[in-house]
Formats: structure tokens, C-alpha cells, sequence
């Protein structure tokens, strides 16, 4: 297996906060008895989570081969080929001999889209899921906010580094996204703004607005935009990389922007602009076109 996979999954395994989540949210959706689906199955964690909470038997589904053979490895080292079912393959295009009452996923990416969870979920829903079947997640939305970083990222190319001057490196540095573990929160100077909201249990409708206008309304730097995600998984049990935790395996979306003096009143215009459709999953493709229009001064 690709060491840099498995380290990977080791980083998610040891994500306290994201398996707390989805702990709850599948004790609050599997009822004992039913059956689960679970899409992009990786390492079996959300599947030996289903289990745990009383499901007869789940399909996992991973269409990684390197993955499911260390995925079937676990199910053998647990003796548990009766009530866990290994499906490899496109979860698009799988068959499954059974209806599902819940189907459980964790495909979301840094910003939350590109990994195409909803555009999978939606296709097995419509084959696998019975009427009135879970979904955990139920919602993903992805949002925007304008930042001041506090003494790291893209925020120590200032002017003030005890009393010297590093600005002159944000001249080197690419028009492109970069990905950040905050170490502390930065100062928010705009509202953060939804601009795709995706329903992943069909039940509301999804709505995608990636031109946005972002207020500003916090006087500040401006050091970069910031993209991020939150997923609903029921009504008290949600999970976001924004603010950074501990542990944390998804970082921060970030656009940098040359360092500006922005004040209350003023207003970005953003679009956010998904890459060509065979390199959606790489984050750092992802563009940010932005603008800032300032209220006029007295």
C-alpha cells in the first residue's frame, strides 16, 4: 500500500473530533437491524461505527483497490465477513443486492466539494436508498471570509517583523491557493458567506452562488480569503475545518492577497472558480477572482 495513503488514513484515524461526530450522528441514525451503506469506505471507521450501533450488515464500498485490500484485511482480522461486505469499485456504478436505511459517507475535502461526495451520494441514493432512509451527512456548505492572519501563514510577509520588513517576499509567491492548519484564529473582517450549499439527502434544494459580494465589517489587514466547510449531519451534530482544532486532518483553504488596509464599509466581489472537470479533486486548482471596492472616505 502507497505509504503516503496510509498515512493519510492514519491522520483521519486519529481525528477525535470528526469520529465524535459521526459516532453521534450514527447512533442517532441506525436503528438496530438495518442495513448501511457506507460510501468511500476507507479503512472500515465509519463502517465499524455503524456496527457498533446495532446495524445487521453493511456494504462498504471503496473504489480504491490498494484500499480495500487493507480494508478487507480488517474485516478478516475481526471475523466479521457475515455482517460486513467489501464492495470494490465506483460507488456510481456498483450494484448492492440490498436496499439501504442509512447511507454514511466522509468524502469531503478541504473545501468541502471536491472530492464529489454529493454528486456520488445523490446517484446511490437514488438506486440503494429506501423512501425515508438516513443520510449522514444530510448537508454540505462550503463558505468564503476575508482574514488578518495573527503572526503566521501568509501573514508574516509584513511589514513588521521586530521592526523589519518582509513584505517584499509577497512579490514572489504564485496566484494560487495554499492549505493552512491555523495555529491560532485569525481576525475575521468579513462575514463568513455560503457559496454552494449542497443537500446531500435531496430532501432541500441545493443552491451554488460561487460569485459572492463579502462585506467588510471588521477594520483590519486584509491578508487572504478563506474557504472552509460545514457539514450537517443532524440537527445538534455538525463538523467544520474552520477554526482548525486539534488533530484536525483538513486544512484551510487560502487565497492569498496582497497585504491591505481595509475598513468597515468596504467590500470584496469573489468568484469562486472550480478547475477542468478531470482535476476537481486537486484544492490547490481551485481559483478565487477577487476585487475590493472601498466606501468612499470623508
Amino acid at each position: 500500500m502507497d505509504q503516503r495513503l496510509l498515512l493519510m488514513h492514519q491522520m483521519m484515524l486519529g481525528d477525535a473530533p470528526r469520529l465524535r461526530a459521526y459516532d453521534r450522528a450514527l447512533e442517532e441514525a441506525v436503528t438496530p437491524g438495518d442495513v448501511v451503506v457506507d460510501v468511500g469506505a476507507g479503512l472500515l471507521a465509519l463502517s465499524l461505527l455503524a456496527l457498533r450501533h446495532g446495524a445487521e450488515h453493511v456494504y462498504a464500498v471503496e473504489a480504491d483497490p490498494a484500499t480495500a485490500a487493507a480494508a478487507a484485511r480488517i474485516i478478516e482480522a475481526n471475523d466479521l465477513k457475515g455482517r460486513l461486505t467489501l464492495v470494490t469499485g465506483d460507488a456510481r456504478t456498483v450494484r448492492l443486492p440490498r436496499k439501504a436505511d442509512v447511507l454514511v459517507s466522509e468524502m469531503m475535502g478541504n473545501l468541502g466539494p471536491e472530492e464529489e461526495m454529493a454528486e456520488a451520494l445523490h446517484v446511490i441514493a437514488r438506486r440503494h436508498l429506501r423512501p425515508g432512509g438516513r443520510m449522514v451527512p444530510r448537508r454540505l456548505r462550503t463558505c468564503l471570509a476575508a482574514a488578518e492572519f495573527t503572526d503566521e501563514g501568509w501573514g508574516l510577509w509584513g511589514t513588521d517583523f521586530y521592526g523589519y520588513r518582509l513584505d517584499p517576499v509577497q512579490e514572489l509567491v504564485a496566484p494560487a491557493a495554499q492549505l493552512h492548519f491555523f495555529q491560532r484564529p485569525p481576525k475575521l473582517l468579513t462575514e463568513p458567506t455560503v457559496v454552494l450549499d449542497q443537500a446531500l439527502d435531496g430532501r432541500s434544494p441545493s443552491r451554488q452562488t460561487l460569485r459572492q459580494r463579502l462585506p467588510v465589517t471588521a477594520p483590519g489587514r486584509l491578508h487572504a480569503v478563506l474557504g472552509f466547510f460545514t457539514a450537517d449531519f443532524t440537527d445538534d451534530v455538525t463538523l467544520s475545518n474552520f477554526p482548525s482544532y486539534p488533530g484536525c486532518n483538513w486544512a484551510v483553504w487560502v487565497w492569498p492577497l496582497r497585504h491591505t488596509d481595509v475598513a468597515e464599509g468596504d467590500e470584496l466581489s469573489v468568484a469562486l472558480r472550480r478547475p477542468a472537470r478531470r482535476d476537481v479533486r486537486a484544492v490547490t486548482d481551485w481559483r478565487l477572482e477577487c476585487g475590493l471596492s472601498r466606501q468612499r472616505r470623508s
